[in-house]
């Protein structure tokens, strides 16, 4: 069963690049990086900064993911850019990472992409609950950075 997932993984990524919704080389769910290593150099990054840390848990295959990473990087969202160091933390076919989804509150099967939010101390501010996030493709630019904003500002760590 977990080799099924797996495979229609792979087929709908491979589908997604042949349409063109994955330009090639392109890949922010990056499936080798260490998870660990990369939000614990983003909270050194953060607390020095005084931003806080914006962890994404999703996957190349999924479309929401994709375009939540591409709103992520607008210049509408260049003030999300100053307050937050963000790290995307690839969870492949649901068996990549998923304990660091879930030691922040998230439960994955709820969808992705999903977010926590953490101070530059390393402090839980905010955390997807559910799906908040899967259905990035509806919400556009404006409406994404609106959710992060709340999000922070309801933590207000800096």
């Amino acid at each position: 069963m977990k080799r099924l997932s797996v495979f229609r993984a792979g087929i709908a990524v491979g589908l997604l690049a042949l349409l063109g919704a994955i330009p090639a080389g392109a890949s922010p769910y990056n499936p080798h990086a260490d998870a660990q290593a990369e939000i614990r150099q983003a909270l050194v990054e953060a607390h020095s900064e005084h931003k806080d840390v914006l962890v994404v848990f999703g996957a190349d295959w999924c479309a929401d993911c994709r375009v939540l990473d591409r709103a992520l990087r607008a210049p509408a969202a260049a003030g999300l850019q100053k307050r937050f160091v963000v790290v995307q933390v690839d969870v492949g076919a649901f068996d990549r990472n998923v304990g660091f989804a879930q030691q922040y509150g998230i439960d994955l099967r709820r969808g992705i992409p999903a977010a926590a939010l953490l101070s530059g101390n390393d402090r839980l501010v905010y955390a997807t609950q559910a799906g908040e996030l899967a259905d990035a493709r509806r919400m556009g630019v404006a409406a994404i950075v609106g959710f992060f904003t709340r999000a922070a500002d309801r933590g207000a760590t800096h």
